[in-house]
C-alpha cells in the first residue's frame, strides 16, 4: 500500500510563484487514499475522550464526517458567514490578504462537550483559532485538532499554542 504522501498532489506556483499547494482533492479521488487518510486521522484520536466532532468548511466536513461516523458521535459544521440557517456565533479572523467570519448554530456545542476539530490543512492557523474560540464560546472544550496536512513553515501551531494539535503529515516548508 501507498504511504498517504504518495496521494497528496503537489502543484508547484499556484495559487502564485514560488508556492507549492498541497491539492488534498488527489486523496479524495482515490478510494485507497481516502481510506488510508480517515483511517490515520482516525488514529490519532487513540485514546481521546470525546462527545462531538466539528469540522471547518468544507474540506474539514470531508473528514470530519467520516472520523465522526466511524467514532459513533455527532458532527457539527462550521461554516462561512451566511450558510446557516438558525441562530449563529461568529468569529472573524485574519487571512493573508483581508480577513474571512465563520459561524456555527448556537445550539451546536453543549456547555461541557468534549470536541475533537477536524480540517484537512493547518496553515496561519487563522480558520482553526476561530474554530477554537467559537467551540468555547458554547461552552465546548477542544480536546484534539486533528489534520492531515501541516504546512510546518507557516507556524499555524503557534496560533493554537496550548492546545493538542496532531498532523498525518507534516511538510517543512510553506
Amino acid at each position: 500500500m501507498k504511504k498517504i504522501e504518495e496521494y497528496v498532489r503537489a502543484i508547484p506556483d499556484f495559487p502564485e510563484p514560488g508556492i507549492i499547494f498541497r491539492d488534498v482533492t488527489s486523496v479524495l479521488q482515490d478510494p485507497d487514499g481516502l481510506k488510508l487518510a480517515v483511517d490515520s486521522m482516525m488514529g490519532l484520536l487513540d485514546g481521546v475522550d470525546f462527545d462531538v466532532v466539528a469540522g471547518t468548511e468544507s474540506r474539514g466536513f470531508m473528514f470530519g464526517v467520516p472520523i465522526a461516523y466511524q467514532a459513533g458521535k455527532s458532527f457539527v459544521p462550521v461554516r462561512k458567514k451566511g450558510k446557516l440557517p438558525c441562530e449563529t456565533i461568529s468569529a472573524k479572523y485574519d487571512l493573508e490578504y483581508g480577513s474571512a467570519e465563520i459561524e456555527m448554530h448556537k445550539d451546536a456545542i453543549t456547555p461541557g462537550q468534549k470536541v475533537v476539530l477536524v480540517d484537512d490543512l493547518i496553515a496561519t492557523g487563522g480558520t482553526l483559532a476561530a474554530s477554537i474560540k467559537l467551540i468555547e464560546q458554547l461552552g465546548g472544550e477542544v480536546v484534539k485538532v486533528v489534520l492531515l496536512m501541516e504546512l510546518a513553515g507557516l507556524r499555524g501551531r503557534d496560533k493554537l499554542a496550548g492546545y493538542d494539535v496532531a498532523s498525518v503529515i507534516t511538510y517543512e516548508g510553506n
